[in-house]
């Protein structure tokens, strides 16, 4: 069974602007997971007493800082972020960390990028290795939502997790932004599950609820589950509407 995360920096925000009162609202649709993504600008102590409160559990949360993980001058002022977000992360029981690879840099050799990239996940290897946390590197699409974006491929972000070959390395796979770059779930996933520590999903065109577009989300995402993926699913897309209406939508699409 799928189990779905609420991503409470986009569901709920119709209803409320309390960020805390998110978690409730999420566990009185049922939802006994939820993610997010910054956590330098929460109120942590909040949070976590509603995460108390109502019993559920945090996925995931953002790697800070953003970083340009591509320019290995700024590899230091990540990994000293990092340490604080695994000890946030330990905090509040979250067992991923997403990062972003940053920009694609003009005048430097892309092979060069690829590699420097490499290195920044194989130390961050090294600043989490015995915490139960791990890291997992995200490929996005450039071509709606993050124009000048370095890591756009798939296949190469599994390529560097192969390439760190660390249990604490791994990707998110945003099923949203890999199919608007053009990508094939079942191509460019294939036999590396393993390495897939986290799932996204939204529907193209927009980013909004699953039911809204005309991703092959039922599908793709029942391949996924059925190689064996048996992580959380993240709901990181934009209700249309109430979030309560966007999740009834997606329901019927996803079970349909």
């Amino acid at each position: 069974m799928t189990t779905f995360s609420a991503c409470i920096e986009m569901l709920f925000l119709p209803e409320t602007d309390d960020f805390a009162q998110r978690i409730h609202l999420a566990k009185a649709e049922g939802f006994d997971l939820v993610e997010f993504w910054l956590w330098s600008n929460k109120d942590l102590e909040a949070v976590e007493r509603a995460l108390a409160q109502t019993g559920v559990k945090l996925a995931g949360i953002v790697a800070e800082p953003f970083a340009e993980l591509t320019r290995e001058g700024d590899h230091d002022r990540f990994l000293a972020g990092l340490e604080r977000s695994r000890d946030v992360a330990l905090r509040l029981g979250a067992p991923i960390l997403i990062c972003q690879s940053g920009p694609l840099l003009a005048g430097v050799d892309r092979a060069r990028q690829h590699d420097t990239l490499t290195i920044a996940m194989s130390r961050s290897a090294d600043v989490l290795k015995g915490s139960g946390v791990r890291l997992a590197l995200e490929p996005l699409n450039d071509r709606v939502d993050h124009p000048g974006y370095y890591l756009t491929s798939t296949a190469e972000g599994l390529d560097i997790a192969d390439a760190v070959n660390r249990p604490e390395i791994g990707i998110t796979y945003d099923l949203y932004h890999s199919m608007v770059m053009g990508e094939d779930p079942e191509q460019v996933v294939a036999d590396r599950l393993n390495r897939v520590f986290h799932v996204h999903i939204a529907d193209h065109p927009g980013r909004n609820e699953p039911g809204s577009g005309g991703l092959p989300l039922k599908q793709k995402l029942g391949w996924l589950v059925e190689q064996g993926y048996d992580g959380a699913v993240g709901l990181e897309f934009r209700p249309t509407g109430s979030t309560a209406e966007a999740l009834r939508v997606m329901r019927r699409s996803l079970d349909a």
